[in-house]
């Protein structure tokens, strides 16, 4: 069964930092572009950052610079790093996996539950 599992969420002030957590299961992990979305209060899920099992990376624009996505393939793990976070980066982030053609997987996206990140003033 695949499963996704975030933590590091929880409440920060502007200009802090939180790094978060997803643990995938192993069947997935190596095959898999896996991603960090967030949904903010109100508003549509959204990109913020992608890893390739290469390590090649994409992020949303907005992002760029202050966020940087990594991944353990010995921990089956992806983290987002997040710097000078500001009240607009408020949301549930979800992790989630894109298997690739090598993996039994491949056409599925699967998501964890989400994490919530809360930036006060």
């Amino acid at each position: 069964q695949v499963q996704l599992v975030e933590s590091g969420g929880g409440l920060v002030q502007t200009g802090g930092s939180l790094t978060l957590s997803c643990t995938a299961s192993r069947d997935i992990f190596s095959t898999s572009v896996m991603g960090w979305y967030r949904q903010p209060p109100g508003k549509q899920r959204e990109l913020v950052a992608q890893i390739a099992p290469s390590g090649q990376t994409n992020y949303a624009v907005s992002e760029k610079g202050r966020f940087t996505i990594s991944r353990d393939g010995a921990k089956n793990m992806v983290y987002l790093q997040m710097n000078s976070l500001k009240p607009d980066d408020t949301a549930v982030y979800y992790c989630s996996s894109q298997p690739d053609f090598r993996s039994q997987y491949y056409g599925m996206v699967y998501w964890g539950e989400g994490t919530q990140v809360t930036v006060s003033s």
